[in-house]
């Protein structure tokens, strides 16, 4: 903090013991030494609320960054789903428009369970359960 050498503490020393005589030196130094410790332990107290002040503002944004990057994977999610629910839509259609089915018409789903009925419960309970995400 101060770079004092040993010489110049013995100067100190010598005018102190002049100055303040040497029976009120011992208290005064140990009152010097009792004020310099408080104000050790203030400027620590102070270097650790100012580090835990960084580190709560650091928490902070990391928090921020988390939920930011957590609402773009839900619109991810939500995107992706849609897609899916619009493809399974459209194998559905377009299995139901297929030349291999009985020709009664239109193509319709209940035509399209009638003709395969295992494909069509798998893409209603597909379709189901991306319904109920």
């Amino acid at each position: 903090m101060f770079e004092i050498g040993f010489s110049e503490l013995i100067v100190i020393a010598i005018v102190a013991l002049v100055v303040i005589g040497p029976e009120r030196l011992p208290k005064v130094a140990r009152t010097a030494g009792h004020l310099l410790g408080r104000l050790r332990r203030y400027v620590n107290d102070v270097k650790a609320d100012i580090n835990r002040e960084i580190q709560l503002d650091e928490l902070k944004t990391l928090q921020t960054s988390i939920q930011e990057s957590a609402r773009d994977m839900r619109q991810d999610i939500a995107s992706e789903k849609q897609i899916i629910k619009l493809s399974i839509d459209q194998t559905v259609k377009s299995a139901g428009e297929d030349s291999t089915l009985p020709a009664t018409g239109g193509g319709s789903a209940l035509e399209l369970q009638n003709a395969q009925p295992e494909t069509a419960d798998m893409v209603a309970n597909l379709a189901g359960k991306i319904d109920a995400a």
